[in-house]
């Protein structure tokens, strides 16, 4: 039997909620697929954790988590804690710790969801952004002089180094190889106004494209690359972006697949010499929180996704094969989607479907 320790952060808001469809299907799993176990660690970890002790987490809490196999993030966020609090003493401090260089992030419209582009479907919205995640404009580095006065100033620094990024170009290139689709990747840069960083970013690129003749490649500026992206989406196949670029051009990627309600995502170790990190990109969501109709399918595609990385790719086809087939009547899905259904509700369409494919 294979046993999987996971650490489960549900934070805050909706989080709570769309974790326990989520745990309710790797449960599923575990029931249908004998030799498969998932043994589970709660940390209340997040903002309102934050707010009671003043920490967003513990003073030894990568240790706890790195003895996990992976880690489950449901959402973070607080309306009395700034965000920036947030991000950088848990999500950043999780990623940065263990080396989660490689933010993998579907942008897939799924069948028989309306999308916002007349005339562009499932074929055509279909492209995976692999970001660098641990360096770049969210290194960290820089500060405020002067605060109050009228010469006040702040200084924001990009540090990225030659072995993160070209080992998050390596991983893209490899990822496009694998890839069941023409073999393209197209890098995001801005190197005509960031003439330091990007042309770095350029010339890495470049160098290692010479390695992998057999992908077609393109370099496209973040502005332009955001338009094509409405114009064109069936132009991209994989893209390989830095922190900021990536994190930007995702959430039009969101739209363009339905909404955050289906943007899933991982955090990746690609060592796996620490847990890698599994999370939906939404908020916490708080002017719906506990009314029981947040959209648990970025929750439920994310276990998918920690499921590929471990090893069970067709448990993950099974997985997201019982998503779309939930998305056929939109009665039975959240109010978000225009149907009628809860959040729980709908998590048992999926595990439903799941139990009629795993016999």
């Amino acid at each position: 039997m294979k046993v999987y320790d996971l650490a489960v952060i549900a934070g805050d808001g909706v989080g709570k909620e769309v974790m326990k469809e989520g745990v309710k299907v790797l449960s599923a799993i575990s029931e249908l697929v004998p030799d498969l176990k998932f043994n589970y660690t709660n940390y209340e970890y997040g903002c309102e954790y934050y707010v009671r002790t003043g920490k967003m987490m513990e003073d030894d809490g990568l240790k706890k988590l790195e003895q996990h196999d992976a880690i489950l993030l449901g959402a973070v966020g607080y309306p009395s804690v700034p965000d920036h609090i947030s991000l950088r003493e848990l999500l950043l401090k999780i990623r940065q710790g263990f080396n989660q260089n490689i933010n993998l992030r579907p942008v897939k419209l799924l069948p028989y969801v309306n999308g916002p582009l007349v005339g562009k479907g499932p074929d055509e919205i279909d492209m995976v952004f692999i970001r660098e995640n641990t360096e770049g404009e969210y290194s960290g580095s820089g500060g405020i002089q002067s605060v109050g006065g009228v010469e006040q100033l702040a200084v924001q620094t990009s540090i990225f180094t030659r072995e993160t990024t070209k080992k998050t170009m390596e991983y893209a290139f490899e990822y496009t190889r694998k890839r069941n689709k023409h073999k393209k990747l197209t890098s995001i840069t801005k190197s005509n106004a960031l003439n330091h960083s990007m042309v770095f970013w350029d010339s890495l690129f470049k160098e290692v494209s010479e390695k992998y003749p057999d992908i077609t490649t393109e370099s496209l500026h973040v502005d332009a690359a955001s338009m094509f992206m409405i114009q064109k989406p069936e132009r991209f196949n994989v893209v390989v972006t830095s922190n900021l670029f990536g994190d930007i051009m995702t959430d039009i990627g969101a739209a363009l697949q339905g909404g955050l309600g289906f943007a899933a995502g991982a955090n990746i170790n690609p060592e796996r010499q620490f847990p890698s990190m599994f999370e939906p990109v939404h908020g916490s969501a708080p002017d719906i929180a506990g009314k029981g109709v947040a959209n648990p399918l970025a929750m439920i595609w994310s276990v998918k996704m920690m499921l590929d990385f471990l090893g069970h790719e067709d448990l993950g086809d099974l997985l997201l094969k019982s998503i779309i087939e939930t998305l056929k009547d939109k009665s039975g899905l959240t109010p978000d989607l225009g149907g009628f259904g809860t959040t729980s509700s709908v998590g048992d369409l999926i595990c439903s479907h799941l139990r009629n494919h795993i016999k």
